[in-house]
């Protein structure tokens, strides 16, 4: 439920809020939940996706998402076994959260070209 712009800010609000922005803050966490957004993909997929991280950051950025419900981890038992990393609903509602932020910044920030 939406808050009307008068209505007093609790401090628990505050603290879902800030939990909230630890997550999306965390390095790599965008660029790896747009990579997701095109549907279920393998480690290697993921990692052509998201240029310059390494084998290790990726592998601790998926395993955090997972933990905080925002990736799940599908093994498909076959030969060679296949493992691949699809958005949960929390996920996708998240991305549909940040497009206002995301038009935001496109209208009111420079580009790093012009910072």
């Amino acid at each position: 439920m939406m808050r009307s712009p008068d209505s007093p800010v609790d401090e628990e609000n505050c603290h879902r809020i800030l939990r909230a922005l630890d997550i999306i803050g965390a390095r790599w966490t965008g660029p790896i939940l747009l990579a997701g957004a095109r549907g279920a993909r393998r480690f290697k997929e993921y990692r052509a996706l998201v240029p310059g991280i390494s084998d290790p950051q990726l592998t601790l950025r998926l395993k955090q998402l997972q933990s905080r419900g925002l990736i799940e981890r599908t093994v498909v038992p076959s030969t060679p076994v296949r493992i691949t990393y699809a958005l949960t609903a929390d996920a996708e509602e998240l991305i549909s959260a940040l497009q206002p932020l995301a038009h935001w910044s496109e209208r009111n920030l420079p580009t790093r070209s012009e910072a």
